[in-house]
């Protein structure tokens, strides 16, 4: 049985262990997993999940917009998993106002920071090392056909900003 709270240090300890880069995080995280019962393994993934579904939101999305200069549906799916790959301080404060992701965030680099595609697959990994199958269905609800919350439109400049002052001031301005 993986807790939230083991989730989360699990996330932590291995993205400060690599120094932060994404697929070197999703490496270490598969190491870690595949060390545990397949069980556990399933518990990271439904934590995951979860969270990569309560992230589907439109001012979030926005938010990756101004911080990676444009955002598509495959680049916001992966910034998602960036997102929990950055551990619980920062999603949670994301979660509650992204703009504070100005604040949160250390350091930005957009060519190695906002896509962590390979820890979206981590635990799929590890388990299919483990026991030689592929995942079964984690039997959470699936995320919403469409972003909560109310659209936003990424290509007007003066929306952006004025929905996302500190984030637009920091990384645009």
């Amino acid at each position: 049985m993986m807790d939230e709270t083991e989730f989360w240090e699990l996330v932590d300890t291995t993205r400060e262990a690599v120094e932060g880069d994404p697929e070197d995080h999703a490496d270490l995280i598969v190491e870690r997993l595949v060390q545990r019962d397949p069980d556990v393994v399933l518990d990271f993934a439904r934590h995951f999940e979860a969270r990569y579904n309560r992230a589907y939101r439109w001012d979030l999305w926005g938010a990756a917009w101004v911080l990676l200069d444009g955002a598509s549906d495959d680049a916001f799916d992966f910034f998602r998993c960036w997102l929990i790959g950055q551990g619980r301080e920062v999603f949670e404060g994301a979660m509650h106002d992204p703009d504070t992701l100005a604040e949160l965030l250390d350091d930005f680099d957009e060519d190695l920071d906002g896509d962590g595609e390979e820890l979206g697959y981590a635990a799929d990994e590890a388990y299919e090392q483990l026991t030689g199958v592929v995942a079964p269905d984690l039997g959470i609800p699936p995320a919403s056909p469409e972003p909560e919350g109310t659209p936003l439109d990424f290509e007007n400049e003066g929306v952006l900003a004025e929905r996302y002052p500190k984030l637009w001031e920091r990384f645009r301005g």
